[in-house]
């Protein structure tokens, strides 16, 4: 049975805990300058499988995002733009599609911040790990070289269909930005974090002219799963973020 459009677009308490989590990646986004103007996205699965979803409510800038401001959505629910409060297109045409096809990956965030996208601009945007936070992302992205321009159904339909290996928690969005996906607000957000600083690495090291000192293949792949089984590595930072924004006042999770 489907959800009413009244309980799925109502701006509630409703899954408290991720609203609140995902309120303050909003806020600590526009704080790294990960966001784009009102542009970009985050979502938050919360049922088991995977098609309702918690996101960000259309043109609001991500500073101001509260946790009571979250949009509930139904991934499967064909009349979700005709409804008072829709999303913005793009991001039901690109979350929606995640969320429906590929229920392992629990949430989703799509930025163009500033080294991810000019990664994603090279004719190789390969990540080669030439340092830890680089090798974190060994054999764990692909790229998705077939931009079709703005990511309304069809596009988010064909970015989602190369998802589905449970493996890949990064989209490389050639000539657009990047997806980053998780088991959880914080797991998302550790890896949207780390992904910006390897890009940024590899970025300024393309800018010396120098050659690069590249891992061996062997310790790369060590070290990336070495950094996924970090015990709770990104629990803490996001509490710590958390903890952040409460000294500061932040009403992020009104």
């Amino acid at each position: 049975m489907s959800v009413s459009k009244t309980v799925m677009n109502a701006r509630s308490n409703e899954y408290r805990e991720q609203r609140v989590d995902l309120a303050a990646a909003f806020r600590w986004a526009a704080r790294l300058d990960y966001h784009e103007a009102v542009a970009n996205h985050f979502s938050l699965a919360v049922n088991e499988a995977g098609t309702q979803f918690l996101m960000n409510p259309n043109q609001v800038h991500f500073s101001r995002v509260k946790a009571s401001d979250l949009l509930l959505l139904d991934a499967n629910d064909s009349e979700a733009l005709s409804h008072p409060d829709a999303p913005d297109i793009t991001a039901w045409g690109l979350h929606g599609s995640v969320h429906r096809r590929c229920p392992h990956h629990r949430c989703a965030m799509h930025v163009h911040s500033k080294y991810a996208t000019v990664l994603a601009c090279l004719q190789d945007s390969n990540l080669p790990a030439i340092d830890q936070n680089t090798a974190m992302f060994y054999q764990r992205y692909v790229i998705d070289a077939g931009f079709g321009g703005l990511a309304t159904e069809n596009e988010g339909e064909r970015c989602a269909a190369q998802l589905t290996d449970p493996s890949k928690k990064v989209m490389i969005m050639g000539n657009h930005g990047v997806l980053v996906l998780g088991s959880n607000v914080a797991d998302t957000f550790n890896r949207l974090f780390y992904f910006e600083r390897a890009a940024e690495t590899y970025i300024l090291a393309l800018q010396t002219g120098q050659a690069l000192r590249v891992l061996p293949d062997q310790i790369a792949a060590s070290t990336a799963q070495d950094i996924d089984d970090y015990p709770d590595q990104a629990e803490r930072h996001f509490s710590e973020l958390k903890a952040i924004l409460d000294s500061d006042g932040s009403n992020y999770a009104d």
